[in-house]
């Protein structure tokens, strides 16, 4: 009797050891991540931070980050007092110094691109990038503030264990050098974290008609003031667009099987969301959003991908594949003071438990925004906004019912009237192209912020049109009127006639 309670409980201790193998095994699959697709990550998101810092703010530093531009820094202050306190670019308005911070943050940029002191340059970009947004919170979108969170994920997760110099570095002597995928919280983290992204605008556009409809993509190629490229082009095509907005709905809806699923269908389901997004940059004027979704993307394809890549990187390409191996090896000194393995434990269960805490606490705030959970009694209007400004939206529930651009009149001490209201024959310019009226990315997200600001945040602006005028007219101008102008749509195009709002008439 006792030999068979014996073998008995061999069995069920073997059975269970099997079943926790299983179960990591299918942990593992789903929410580990390849090292050459952390590489990938990598590569990407440098040179999308590189690319945002040189082509989109480069150009627009002294318009929005400097006390001679829309936003001066006593401004900011009053309007965001924790922005500008916590801002290091807003210690100085002077265009030297936002230059110098560029350069920083650019540099820093090229390393996390090389893989050079990779969790230094990732930290150091992140701690940059969250100042220049705090110092103009109205030239921000959605894209910005998921690079800033896939910024600060990176610290806990290691990006230059593959394709970098700091691999090269390496020796193949640290663990993660050594394993092919890894495994741990941090991943877990951002790959459910960005699934929560698509499955909550999923919900968001299961209760709106025009989405259900087929409509609200034809509707969104109408707004003017987004629709670039090839954009105004397919807004012919309407039973393409309505086949586009099914289809986006239907990708929304099985999103969450980018972590259930493994294999052939994950890849399929990462392959259509890269491309959809990749069609999102090329037809609307959204700035980096759709380039960070993509390099965020690449954390989900399967290993065969890099494997295939790999080899055909072997077989194509030797000498740049094999290019790091003429860079001499730098041998990293050995420390002579190891840290108690207890205290290493430790801090590994306080990074595991932060990220954690604050995943629950962000898809907790996102289930406030879309009614799952209730605000604490009483809630202000202002939390109320709060959460409601910070779901992932992305046009839903509903697109906008109107494209919308800004005009400005100056009039000068001669008794001449300059701006870009009216054309030459003195009637209101209606622009054939939105998107024409605003120079850059930044500017047209600063209209969209100012859209239903009050009076007061548009002084900053016409005392810059002010000093404009003063820069380029040859009389000084006497006072500058800020204008909105708005134009109904829906899935056919403009309806009704043009809305004309006279925001501010200010004094130069």
């Amino acid at each position: 009797m006792t030999g068979g309670q014996s073998e008995t409980t061999n069995d069920r201790s073997t059975r269970t050891r099997a079943a926790g193998r299983a179960i990591r095994s299918a942990m593992r699959t789903r929410l580990g991540i390849d090292l050459r697709a952390l590489a990938a990550f990598r590569i990407a998101l440098g040179a999308i931070v590189l690319a945002d810092l040189l082509f989109i703010r480069l150009p627009g530093l002294r318009t929005f980050y400097t006390d001679q531009g829309t936003l001066p820094r006593d401004v900011l202050a009053q309007s965001f007092p924790t922005f500008e306190t916590l801002s290091v670019h807003a210690l100085s308005g002077s265009l030297w110094v936002q230059t110098l911070l560029i350069a920083v943050a650019a540099i820093a940029a090229g390393c996390l691109l090389v893989g050079y002191r990779t969790r230094l340059a990732t930290g150091v970009s992140a701690v940059l990038l969250a100042s220049l947004f705090a110092r103009n919170p109205y030239v921000l979108n959605g894209g910005d503030t998921i690079m800033l969170s896939v910024l600060a994920l990176g610290l806990f997760l290691p990006l230059g264990a593959r394709w970098s110099l700091d691999a090269h570095r390496c020796g193949g002597r640290q663990t993660e050098c050594r394993t092919d995928r890894v495994c741990t919280v941090a991943t877990a983290v951002i790959l459910v974290h960005f699934v929560g992204i698509y499955a909550v605008n999923g919900v968001l556009k299961f209760r709106s008609d025009s989405w259900m409809t087929g409509t609200a993509v034809q509707r969104i190629f109408h707004l003017e003031q987004y629709v670039v490229l090839v954009g105004p082009f397919l807004t012919e095509f309407s039973a393409l667009l309505t086949a586009a907005n099914l289809a986006w709905v239907a990708l929304l809806t099985v999103s969450p099987l980018l972590i259930l699923a493994t294999g052939r269908l994950r890849l399929a389901l990462a392959g259509a969301f890269i491309c959809a997004q990749l069609g999102l940059g090329v037809t609307m004027r959204l700035g980096a959003f759709p380039f960070v979704m993509v390099a965020i993307l690449l954390l989900y394809l399967p290993p065969e991908v890099w494997d295939r890549l790999e080899d055909a990187l072997e077989t194509y390409v030797p000498a740049r594949y094999r290019a790091l191996e003429s860079i001499p090896m730098i041998e990293r000194p050995t420390s002579s003071a190891r840290i108690p393995a207890p205290i290493r434990r430790a801090g590994r269960i306080a990074v595991a438990v932060a990220l954690i805490c604050g995943l629950v606490a962000v898809l907790s705030w996102q289930a406030v925004a879309l009614g799952f959970l209730e605000t604490p009694e009483p809630a202000s209007a202002a939390l109320e906004d709060d959460i409601e400004g910070a779901s992932w939206a992305f046009f839903a529930p509903n697109p906008p019912e109107g494209y919308w651009w800004y005009a400005w009149e100056a009039d000068l001490e001669s008794g001449e009237t300059v701006g870009t209201l009216t054309d030459e024959s003195g009637a209101i310019d209606r622009p054939p192209d939105a998107a024409d009226r605003y120079p850059s990315v930044l500017w047209k997200r600063y209209g969209s912020e100012l859209r239903y600001a009050p009076a007061s945040q548009y002084e900053p602006l016409a005392a810059y049109y002010c000093e404009q005028v003063t820069m380029n007219a040859d009389s000084t101008p006497e006072m500058v009127t800020v204008f909105k102008l708005e134009q109904p749509v829906d899935a056919d195009g403009p309806t009704g006639g043009l809305e004309v709002d006279d925001r501010l008439e200010y004094v130069c």
